[in-house]
């Protein structure tokens, strides 16, 4: 009989907290003769939610491993186990290349974990970048479509690559609520700003009529809310007076490409728990 293949997955569990879980949990992988890379765990006193991300090695038996932690686990509990690594994204896009180049880049030299599986964009501007990369531009362009069939257009175009997630490097359309129904937890959004501050659009001359001495950028899960998704990752830098809104726009693309590479890093890596309107980030 060939050997089996030794394969690496992350097991992610959320659950009412209670005495002994650790020990339950990692019991069970020792009894599956898993070994433990990595562990992290974390409990919110203010839901009494606990939440685990296990990083295994071994031969697994899947079924038969969840079927012995949800026998372990208290009722009400989540828990998923997904092979570690590459994850397949596709990235919506329409005329701005700063984050885009920034993923782009990134996929194809090893600083991101993902197999870009295609972008697609609602406007033709962008397509030398990707075919630069030999990747697949789809232009599903909005032109005589109304915003329901434009979304139907484009999840027909996105399900055929059967990704992971989805990422919004500077979509610059609203989403219908059957568009992020259809990708839960899965749509990756980019904003320009440091939310909940300057919604909608323009937000750098927002900013600049306002007078603000900080700018920035939040990644987040995108949900029916416009911008107001569960946050994975904000940053901000420092401007005065002297800035123009142009110069507060070209410093922000710099914060909103690194705020989103870092959010996604996170994310491919199963790092990132949503919880309601909140994130836990191991």
């Amino acid at each position: 009989m060939p050997h089996a293949m030794q394969q690496r997955k992350v097991l992610r569990t959320i659950c009412p907290d209670a005495k002994g879980l650790i020990a339950k949990i990692t019991n069970i992988c020792y009894k599956h003769q898993l070994n433990i890379i990595q562990n992290n765990e974390f409990v919110d006193h203010r839901t009494g939610r606990f939440f685990m991300r296990t990083e295994l090695e071994g031969i697994f038996n899947d079924e038969t491993l969840l079927a012995d932690l949800d026998g372990a686990l208290p009722p009400g509990s989540e828990r998923e186990l997904n092979s570690a690594g590459r994850q397949r994204v596709v990235i919506l896009v329409t005329k701005e290349a700063h984050c885009l180049g920034d993923l782009l880049m990134k996929s194809a030299f090893g600083g991101l974990d993902m197999e870009i599986a295609a972008v697609i964009g609602n406007h033709e501007t962008l397509r030398n970048l990707v075919e630069r990369f030999e990747l697949p531009f789809v232009l599903i362009s909005h032109e005589n479509l109304s915003r329901p069939e434009h979304d139907q257009a484009m999840m027909a175009a996105i399900d055929k690559y059967a990704p992971d997630y989805v990422v919004l490097a500077k979509y610059m359309r609203v989403l219908t609520p059957e568009f992020v129904q259809h990708y839960p937890n899965q749509i990756i959004n980019i904003h320009h700003s440091f939310l909940p501050a300057f919604i909608g659009a323009r937000p750098y001359h927002q900013a600049y009529e306002r007078g603000v001495k900080i700018i920035g950028a939040t990644a987040h899960f995108v949900n029916d809310n416009l911008d107001e998704g569960p946050i994975i990752m904000q940053d901000v830098i420092h401007v005065d007076h002297s800035y123009t809104a142009e110069e507060m726009m070209r410093a922000g693309r710099d914060v909103e490409k690194n705020v989103l590479s870092r959010a996604l890093y996170r994310v491919l890596a199963q790092r990132v728990f949503v919880y309601g309107n909140r994130t836990v980030i191991f």
